[in-house]
């Protein structure tokens, strides 16, 4: 099957994007890496009028570190993140998930602004994004906004992004000295969006956690940061009690459903076994 008809126009700068998105041009796409986008394209499964390409728009590119935080262009290729040495240093949360986003083909075009666009529940960096507690840019005609992680999921593939909007950059804190962190998911094939994931960016000093962020992906509609598996966790000594408890707390802290990979049974008990993994790896 072949796409419907559409507009196709090519970008030649963030300006005459934001101006093509105030136009009633009817149902507008942005293509960034096209790794989601393509593949509905050709079911008819989207079908916009008009079709905008940001590939050239260099200023969307690039990875630096700024004002204390790790500046990530939305147009930036999941690769890129994948071999930078500023990602390893300042955000090792993104350089372990990142090798497990799909395959390289998909590494070497997919975009992270397209990635935390679509928003899909099952994928690694929305998860990251939130336990981190990046902060995403976005432009449009009116100004610029910047919206925290954790505030820009809504729902099943609903962000804060509106119709007139544009992913600029999303911006991380460094990590420091005491900064740990762990990635866990479970796939049926290498490669394959998770069927349930764990990720937890730490900081751990003298043996205690001063600050614990575990954040479930791919168990509901968007990455559920756990709070209250948290608070157990932070300033406590860790015992097999307290880990104990903190497992405990996920069935409160996180509604986890079913789908047609996994029943809600199984997520519950790798969400479980996954957070034990993860503190016994981290604290030890």
């Amino acid at each position: 099957m072949k796409p419907a008809k559409f507009n196709y126009v090519r970008a030649g700068s963030v300006d005459q994007v934001l101006d093509l998105l105030e136009q009633p041009a009817g149902f507008v796409k942005i293509l960034a890496g096209g790794q989601s986008l393509n593949p509905t394209l050709n079911m008819r499964l989207s079908a916009p009028d008009m079709l905008i390409d940001i590939n050239d728009l260099d200023e969307l590119r690039g990875i630096r570190v700024e004002e204390d935080r790790l500046h990530v262009g939305a147009l930036t290729r999941h690769a890129e993140l994948e071999r930078s040495e500023l990602v390893a240093g300042h955000a090792p949360l993104l350089t372990k998930a990142i090798q497990h986003v799909a395959h390289a083909a998909v590494r070497n075009r997919g975009t992270i602004g397209g990635n935390v666009s679509l928003a899909d529940p099952a994928s690694e960096l929305p998860a990251c994004c939130v336990a981190l507690d990046a902060s995403i840019t976005i432009r449009n005609k009116q100004g610029t906004r910047v919206v925290r992680a954790r505030d820009y999921f809504k729902d099943l593939y609903e962000t804060d992004l509106q119709e007139n909007d544009l992913m600029i950059s999303i911006s991380f804190p460094l990590a420091g000295d005491t900064t740990v962190c762990a990635f866990r998911e479970f796939v049926r094939r290498r490669g394959d969006f998770a069927s349930t994931g764990l990720v937890v960016n730490a900081e751990l000093v003298d043996g205690v956690f001063t600050s614990f962020s575990p954040v479930f992906f791919a168990v509901a509609n968007t990455p559920v940061l756990a709070a209250g598996v948290a608070q157990l966790l932070v300033n406590r000594t860790i015992t097999g009690e307290v880990v104990e408890q903190a497992v405990a707390a996920v069935d409160h802290d996180v509604e986890i459903t079913g789908d047609s990979n996994m029943s809600e049974e199984m997520k519950r008990h790798l969400a479980g076994h996954y957070l034990r993994e993860v503190i016994g790896e981290l604290y030890g």
